[in-house]
């Protein structure tokens, strides 16, 4: 029904019917009843759905600096760990499902859709540059591969957020004994995703601990996830003052997303401390590095005077 989505509306209309949806959400805003199906009528909304985008945003902006640094020192691999791409991928898709399942707020989905893009690109370059430090001649080929990928996953980011959106209306219209194990499959799917997103950290928190370095690894991967976990929370926590209904029934119904997010952000200030902690270990490299470069040169023309 209409009211499940519609706050404060009494009116009973079928989701299959785009037009009177609208009509119905008059005083809503149009660019998000547009975009994201849902209708916005007053500020705490609003700003839930705004705080939701700059999360989106802030895990969008988090892969750039790190696909800049993997391809600057083509290391990627030594630097970081698969396990926490793994973790974070599985969490991303798990945490989809039970989204859907469960209906979750729609800024919810569209989001966890761009968390799983961003996953891709650095798997995907992981994976690059692992086959391509392997391989003993270039191959113009992976390169290829490796852009028509990413072509075809922007192209399907474009896509997909807005189907799925349309899908979750017609959701609505199924029986209630198959709406409740939908609902139970998908609180299963968002608790396993919580699991998940915990468990990503270790593995690269354990990987700068063996290296005593943070180096190949870029913090503003860290720094925006913080950053878009703590706004995804907090657009989640914004829609409570809108409710009419229990505050706890709606607590407990976002509650594994909460966990996931804001027990990631704090694991996140750990991954803070090690690149505090090692940027020292990286300072005296860079410094080795320099003296070497300076003293090869006078070693090499000693060499050639004691020859003379």
């Amino acid at each position: 029904m209409a009211t499940a989505r519609f706050p404060g509306k009494s009116v009973n209309a079928s989701w299959n019917s785009p037009t009177l949806d609208r009509l119905v959400c008059v005083n809503g805003t149009p660019w998000i009843l547009y975009l994201l199906e849902e209708c916005v009528d007053n500020m705490w909304q609003y700003s839930s759905v705004v705080i939701g985008l700059l999360s989106m945003f802030c895990f969008l902006l988090s892969t750039l600096p790190q696909v800049h640094e993997s391809y600057k020192n083509a290391k990627v691999d030594e630097a970081m760990s698969f396990g926490f791409l793994f973790f974070l991928f599985s969490g991303d898709v798990t945490s989809f499902v039970g989204c859907y399942l469960t209906r979750q707020l729609p800024i919810q989905v569209v989001t966890v859709v761009f968390y799983i893009f961003t996953d891709l690109i650095l798997i995907s370059q992981f994976i690059y540059y692992k086959i391509k430090n392997n391989l003993s001649r270039k191959s113009p080929v992976l390169k290829w591969l490796c852009f028509l990928w990413c072509f075809t996953a922007t192209l399907l980011l474009l896509v997909l957020p807005k189907l799925i959106i349309e899908n979750l209306k017609n959701k609505e219209s199924l029986g209630p004994s198959s709406s409740k194990t939908s609902e139970v499959s998908g609180y299963v799917c968002g608790y396993l995703a919580t699991v998940f997103y915990l468990s990503s950290r270790f593995p690269q928190l354990y990987k700068n601990f063996q290296r005593k370095s943070t180096e190949g690894t870029s913090y503003l991967l860290f720094a925006l996830a913080m950053m878009g976990n703590g706004t995804y929370g907090l657009s989640i926590i914004m829609v409570l003052p809108t409710l009419k209904d229990s505050k706890q029934k709606f607590i407990i119904k976002h509650l594994a997303w909460l966990i996931g997010s804001q027990g990631v952000l704090v694991l996140d200030f750990f991954v803070t401390i090690q690149f505090v902690l090692y940027r020292k270990n990286k300072s005296a490299k860079r410094y080795t590095t320099l003296v070497s470069l300076e003293v090869e040169p006078l070693l090499c023309e000693e060499e050639e005077l004691s020859i003379l």
